[in-house]
């Protein structure tokens, strides 16, 4: 985590959560399922035999039912090769050289590293790529950083270019993983 962060933990009866995910993972949640976690949390366990946790339960359920992942994790090739690759783009987020120049700065064809990469991470370069300057931003803009900074230090031409493909990605602006 890279800024300031609150938790809260909910449990749940199995049979009320089969339709929902197992694994662990990460989420951004709306303002109202927010604000409903933090009321259930003031009341304590819910009960299904008190008719006012009831409906309580059911929206927060159904809101939780309605969550996707957030893709907030880069899966690194183990491929030596591929992993020069990765460590060149990872030291360079801001290098807008093409996959083929890049690839021959670490001693691979392009399409070694292309199909390195899907082998081994289950992405695209150009995925790869892209998620990594997103993750680098979303440390950036945590420690408080613009918008416009991070977008064209990440290698983005405008603002507006990195604004869409974040919200692409994580389903929400920058601004909402800004600390300032």
């Amino acid at each position: 985590m890279h800024g300031p962060v609150s938790v809260r933990t909910l449990y749940f009866v199995p049979t009320l959560v089969k339709t929902l995910a197992r694994d662990c993972g990460i989420v951004n949640i709306s303002a109202l399922l927010r604000e409903l976690i933090l009321h259930v949390s003031r009341i304590g366990a819910l009960d299904r035999k008190t008719a006012s946790h009831v409906p309580l339960i059911g929206v927060l359920l159904d809101a939780l039912g309605s969550l996707s992942n957030v893709p907030l994790q880069l899966p690194i090739p183990h491929d030596e090769r591929a992993r020069r690759f990765a460590v060149l783009l990872r030291d360079r987020p801001d290098e807008n050289a093409t996959i083929a120049v890049l690839a021959r700065r670490v001693g691979l064809g392009r399409r070694t590293v292309e199909r390195l990469f899907l082998a081994e991470t289950k992405m695209t370069v150009g995925e790869w790529r892209r998620r990594l300057r997103l993750l680098g931003a979303v440390q950036r803009l945590a420690r408080g950083e613009s918008v416009t900074a991070v977008a064209l230090d990440a290698g983005y031409s405008s603002t507006s270019a990195f604004i869409a493909t974040f919200r692409k990605a994580f389903g929400t602006t920058p601004g909402r993983y800004s600390a300032a």
